[in-house]
């Protein structure tokens, strides 16, 4: 759970690699300052700001905006910083507002690259203050933590750089402001997220990543939804670029310096005689390509979430606006006939009518340009990311190093049909994942064998994914089938030997490997707790593991239902993941004793189902699961290296 602080509460932070949120109700400028133990800031060189966004370990934005997103690798940072102080500041922009206290009190967040909220700040009892350090950053003791700050100064940014000890403070100020004024025609007003499409907070900027490569780095990514049983998973993602582009022009897809840029992750886009660029694959900030393609698919997924539901409230509002002319209407009884009535709920309708088509023009320009986004970024998908269907698949070979994110299935909403945003969760999974092999309500499949053949095809389908994305003999995939009814939709893993045992069954099966696997669990978290990491027992496998149950609860006693719900518990932070094909009502003779293992996995469907809840904007969200196309051999030639690779290896 988040933590709210208040101002000069400190809090752990048991990750490196954040980032810090800024939201506010007008442009604000972002950046941060690098100190050293005393808390002195040696110079220009370590405050990073739109004029010289980047710095070792920290990324903020080019201009002013409503929202920010800076990206902070405190791995990264110099051993002789001790100190990072987050600040915003008001630009000096004709009629904007000269002080916080014109406006609704700024928030700061820290969160995880999922976009989980680690803790957040809220700056409130600022007045005079045009300039204010936010949130702090230290070490103590070898270790992080976070420090609500709040400190304001009305003398500005001047006044702010002064008190951190920075030589030439008032240069350095100036400097920056005219920075941002040179990008300020860019900057975004809060009040336009309403109606167009709004990822992109800050313009992107370039610089190099830890790899020495050149990036081009935008928006940050997106916050996932919530998760439980019927949520989007809240490991994904989780962080959203949440300002919008001025109401009515496309958005523009230019980026400064994009053609003083060079190399593979930083490709020219020559812009069109007239109109915007097009869009380019790997528009978001990261520290990697696959990091950057990440970041820019839950873009689009807030992008398009954001856009209908703009839409659909711009229809409600138009229709609630004529329900209510319509009722003053008749409540006059001078106005209820006659030729003066007839017009008056003619206008009405034309208000409606208007207002309606303007709504879904609105919609069709957002979705026309997430179309031509998504035709960009799917070919330039890497496989963890890619539909089974995508040619990457045909030059793959076994990976060195695990990918950040997997794709589980698509996501799309009634109105974006046929466009479709990719559903991709952080790696390691944080839960276990559930395919529902029961018959949804009006479902085409009358058959529930039919359904649980589709179900264990999508769990093989990705299962076959995580062998896939993973280096050689760091991910194995362990099968139990109580009664053998799978063995024909499990050939694909059975017969390129990619399982680290066959599949088990009968109620002995089941057993030995429940008991292994809870074995193995106990010994890692007793080290793991000890401190003893070096002292478990030799030959004992630590390599990541899937456990695919198919037919649950077929075959199981209540012992090793217990070591079941003990796995979904407890096995992913020990590197053991469940993958349960199952029918709910299968399981009801257990009552309640099952629910907190279905509540702690994420469910997954076999075929289209509008079952994943975005509480952030109330839309239910359809998936269609990644299934390998009829026909095609391109799961079983993956499977073919994975097996080979896995030989080699041992």
């Amino acid at each position: 759970m988040a933590a709210e602080l208040v101002r000069g509460q400190n809090h752990p932070l048991s990750r490196n690699r954040i980032e810090i949120r800024i939201s506010a109700d007008a442009p604000v400028v972002a950046g941060a300052t690098l100190a050293d133990e005393s808390g002195r800031v040696r110079g220009a060189d370590g405050v990073a700001h739109p004029g010289a966004p980047t710095l070792p370990g920290i990324e903020v934005s080019r201009q002013a905006a409503a929202e920010h997103r800076l990206a902070v690798d405190l791995d990264a940072m110099p051993e002789t910083v001790h100190r990072v102080s987050v600040l915003i500041a008001l630009p000096a922009a004709p009629g904007g507002p000269l002080r916080f206290g014109a406006l609704a009190a700024p928030r700061a967040a820290v969160t995880g690259l999922d976009g989980t909220e680690v803790a957040g700040y809220t700056l409130v009892g600022l007045d005079a203050e045009s300039a204010v350090v936010a949130l702090e950053l230290y070490r103590r003791q070898a270790a992080w933590k976070i420090r609500a700050v709040g400190q304001g100064y009305a003398g500005g940014l001047a006044s702010l750089l002064t008190d951190q000890g920075l030589p030439q403070a008032a240069e350095l100020a100036r400097g920056i402001e005219e920075a941002v004024a040179r990008g300020l025609a860019r900057s975004i007003p809060a009040h336009a997220a309403d109606t167009d499409r709004s990822r992109r907070t800050a313009a992107p900027v370039t610089g190099p990543d830890p790899q020495g490569t050149t990036s081009v780095a935008g928006s940050p990514h997106v916050v996932q939804a919530s998760g439980g049983p019927g949520g989007l998973p809240g490991s994904v993602g989780s962080g959203v670029p949440a300002a919008a582009v001025p109401t009515g022009g496309p958005v523009d897809y230019t980026h400064p310096r994009r053609r003083q840029a060079s190399g593979p992750t930083a490709p020219e886009a020559p812009a069109p005689a007239d109109g915007p660029a097009p869009p380019v694959a790997g528009d978001a900030v990261g520290w990697s390509m696959d990091e950057r393609l990440y970041n820019q698919v839950w873009g689009m997924f807030e992008d398009l979430a954001r856009s209908i539901a703009a839409c659909r409230s711009a229809l409600d509002f138009a229709e609630s606006r004529m329900e209510k002319e319509l009722d003053q209407l008749l409540a006059d009884p001078r106005s209820r006939m006659g030729s003066a009535g007839d017009a008056a709920r003619e206008a009405a309708q034309a208000r409606q009518a208007q207002l309606a088509d303007q709504a879904r023009a609105a919609l069709d320009r957002d979705l026309a340009q997430l179309t031509a986004e998504s035709e960009v970024v799917e070919p330039a998908l890497p496989p963890a990311y890619a539909r089974w269907d995508n040619p990457v698949w045909h030059g793959y070979r076994v990976p060195a190093e695990p990918p950040m994110a997997v794709r589980l299935g698509d996501l799309h909403l009634p109105e974006s049909d046929p466009l479709r945003i990719p559903m991709l969760v952080r790696l390691p999974l944080e839960r276990g994942l559930w395919i529902d092999s029961g018959v949804p309500d009006a479902s085409p499949y009358e058959e529930a064998g039919e359904l649980r053949h589709l179900a264990l095809q999508a769990a093989v389908a990705l299962a076959a994914r995580l062998l896939a994305v993973h280096p050689a003999g760091e991910f194995g995939v362990q099968v139990i089938d109580p009664a053998g009814a799978g063995a024909s939709v499990l050939a694909p893993l059975t017969g390129a030997g990619a399982l680290d045992a066959p599949p088990a069954t009968g109620a002995a099966g089941v057993a030995g490997t429940l008991g292994r696997l809870t074995e193995r669990v106990d010994l890692v978290q007793m080290a793991m707790r000890g401190g003893a990491s070096d002292a478990l027992p030799p030959g004992l496998d630590t390599s990541r593991q899937l456990l695919i149950v198919n037919d649950f609860p077929h075959g199981f006693d209540d012992r090793a239902v217990n070591q079941l719900r003990c796995l979904a518990d407890e096995g992913p932070d020990v590197g053991v993941h469940l993958l349960l094909v199952a029918d709910r009502e299968d399981a009801a003779a257990y009552g309640p004793l099952l629910d907190p293992l279905w509540r702690s996995l994420m469910r997954l469907t076999p075929v289209p189902n509008d079952h994943l809840a975005d509480p952030w904007v109330g839309h239910a969200w359809t998936y269609e699961p990644c299934l390998v196309p009829p026909g095609s051999q391109v799961l079983q030639q993956v499977l073919t290296q994975v097996a080979a690779a896995r030989t080699k290896r041992m």
